[in-house]
């Protein structure tokens, strides 16, 4: 099985998941057989700058992936994953190498529309130069989705401790 991860960083299992699939600046493509790896590459996103909906998920197909591991992603991006015939999976936070133990752990599953998709009508298609104008505003999203799973964990250390 091959799954793609977003990331942060080239640094393969060691790389921060990106929050965002269509945002990263990279993809760890990794090589699963019997719930072992077996190869990781680090692959660019030719679309971090800016991409049209679509785009993205286009390429991760070109790729051969069965899975997508991110952070969070736009409605219309799952739509996309879903008629290639991949999986989306949202909630990945952590390592690369943490988010694969746990979606071939079954405690990382399923995918939905982050809120900020939902809030800014991703779901939809946008006018051309509409989506994603700058750096600036996509970093500000991406901090955005970094406190909110921030919150989440805290939460969750919370009702464990």
């Amino acid at each position: 099985m091959r799954i793609a991860v977003s990331a942060e960083e080239p640094n393969g299992l060691d790389s921060i998941v990106s929050p965002h699939f269509g945002r990263c600046p990279f993809f760890a493509v990794v090589e699963v057989e019997g719930g072992q790896v077996r190869t990781v590459r680090t692959v660019e996103n030719p679309f971090y700058a800016q991409h049209q909906p679509g785009q993205v998920p286009a390429f991760i197909h070109s790729l051969g992936v069965e899975v997508m591991l991110t952070g969070g992603m736009g409605g219309r991006a799952v739509q996309f994953f879903r008629q290639y015939g991949i999986e989306p999976v949202t909630g990945a936070m952590g390592t690369v190498r943490q988010a694969l133990e746990q979606y071939l752990g079954g405690r990382l599953q399923g995918a939905a529309p982050c809120r900020e998709s939902v809030e800014h009508g991703h779901g939809e298609v946008l006018p051309e130069g509409e989506y994603e104008k700058d750096e600036i505003g996509r970093l500000r999203e991406e901090v955005e989705m970094l406190q909110r799973q921030l919150r989440e964990v805290d939460e969750r250390l919370r009702r464990l401790g």
